[in-house]
This record gives structure tokens, sequence and C-alpha cells, in this order.
């Protein structure tokens, strides 16, 4: 009997799967509104007042997007104060709503992906996962795959769609 071979799991491709990098830490999300005069005006002595007392613990470990859901004008150094609170508590910080918050963990990701040794590789990318910005994702990564790999393949390794072969 001819023993099976598998030959995926012989070749040189590198499989990247987005959810091996984002992780699974929760999403919260600061709303400047809450320490707003009157939930529309922002008074410097009483915002800082408010971010003094604010519980910031619930957020300890989270991914935290930064809004301000109240139309009011809210100037820089009032997001820059939220951010030097968030530091020592949450897990990553974004400014913006949920698809800001997305595509920060993405920008992460990518990061943490092209740490690894991937010049001339032959990449895989994952096309099955949970991500929301799931376009994003995948352009970002290929534009910065593109000048260190050698071919770039989406799906899975079984199954793939050639996207990129560097010219020889």
């Amino acid at each position: 009997m001819e023993e099976i071979i598998n030959r995926v799991s012989k070749s040189p491709l590198i499989s990247l799967d987005f959810d091996e990098y984002i992780g699974s830490s929760d999403r919260a999300f600061f709303d400047l509104k809450d320490g707003l005069f009157h939930g529309m005006i922002l008074k410097e002595k009483e915002f800082r007042e408010f971010l003094k007392n604010y519980d910031w613990e619930w957020l300890r470990g989270k991914n935290v997007g930064v809004i301000c859901s109240a139309d009011a004008i809210i100037p820089s150094w009032a997001y820059m104060l939220v951010a030097t609170r968030l530091e020592p508590v949450a897990e990553l910080m974004a400014f913006g709503g949920e698809e800001e918050l997305e595509k920060t963990l993405i920008d992460r990701a990518i990061d943490k992906i092209l740490a690894q040794d991937l010049k001339d590789a032959k990449v895989v990318i994952k096309g099955c996962g949970n991500l929301k910005s799931r376009d994003y994702a995948y352009f970002q990564l290929t534009k910065k795959l593109l000048p260190l790999v050698s071919s770039i393949m989406y799906g899975e390794p079984c199954s793939t769609v050639p996207v990129y072969k560097r010219p020889k």
C-alpha cells in the first residue's frame, strides 16, 4: 500500500491568519460626552476633575475607542488627556468608533506579522475569520508584503487563489 503524503504540510508556504495576531481582548468605548458640562461644553477644570475621578479600571486590558457622541467642539488637548489616562490600563487605544478601532487592531496585527522574517517567502493569507474590516485588512497586508515576499495567495493552503508572484 502506498503511503499518503500531505503535500500541504510539507510545502514552504507560510500561512497568515489575522485572528492569531489580533487577539481576543474585549472592545470598549470611552465617550468624552460624559465629561462635558450639560453634555455640550468642555470646561477645562471640570473636565480634568472628571478624568481624575473616573473609574478607569473597567477598561483594564480592553481595546478602547475614544469618541465624543455629543455635537460639541472638543479641543485636541482633551483627547490627549484621555490618552494619558488610558495608557496605563488599555490593551490598545484608538481615536474613533468601532471601524477606527478595528482598523487600529488590524494595523497592529500587520506590524506583528511583518516582525517575522518573510523575505522571499510564499505566503497564504487565510480567508476566513472574524474581521469586520476585511477588505481594509487584506489590502493593507498585501501592500506591505509586496516588497518582501515572492508570492501571495489567498484562501487555505489546500485551495488558494493566486494574488501575486514576483517577476523573475
